[in-house]
């Protein structure tokens, strides 16, 4: 009985971080390290392999080519290349006008796309915690203006789509943000 009890938490374990190759996929162009992705990520990767390409003459982390999504290189709206905090630099680089029902939601979602996979791919790299912890403000913001954006055209969203969720994830990893920074945030949540 306890050989199965360890066989079974074996299995439930080995199901939260799942090499790629051993769930029959193929590895994609920025998933180019050797560790496991957790299941949350793997199972957004079929989506993204079909809406970005990678460029392999750069890298924009170590291991992990430039992302293109709808003509957006990732290299382009890198955080990485500011010198404000990720938070500071999603504030500029990912605006919407006052009115965001009229905000373009295919560049953001293209602009999401490249940072999911560039996530997925840092993810994949050895000793890469201290970049993610850098990229997910970015990254939470990018969902949090679609979200905006969707609020705003009367797009029924999942509790965890909405304005209010999205502000927690930007607040709650929002690394080297100022207080003011943290209000514009919570200001642009009320104009939807």
């Amino acid at each position: 009985m306890l050989f199965h009890s360890l066989f079974l938490g074996s299995l439930v374990a080995t199901a939260y971080s799942i090499p790629l190759p051993l769930l029959g996929r193929a590895t994609p162009c920025f998933a180019t390290g050797s560790v496991a992705l957790p299941a949350e990520v793997a199972a957004g990767i079929p989506a993204l392999e079909s809406a970005v390409t990678c460029n392999a003459k750069i890298q924009v982390a170590t291991g992990v080519p430039d992302i293109i999504s709808g003509g957006i290189a990732f290299s382009t709206i890198d955080f990485q290349t500011s010198s404000s905090s990720p938070l500071g630099f999603a504030l500029s680089t990912f605006a919407t006008p006052t009115d965001p029902a009229t905000a373009d939601l295919a560049t953001l979602q293209n602009q999401l796309n490249d940072y999911l996979a560039f996530e997925a791919g840092v993810r994949t790299q050895p000793n890469s915690s201290a970049l993610l912890s850098k990229l997910k403000g970015p990254k939470f913001f990018l969902q949090f203006q679609i979200a905006r954006v969707q609020t705003a055209n009367c797009v029924s969203l999942g509790v965890a789509d909405t304005v209010a969720h999205q502000l927690e994830k930007v607040t709650k990893n929002a690394v080297g943000a100022s207080a003011s920074e943290i209000a514009q945030v919570n200001a642009l949540a009320k104009q939807v």
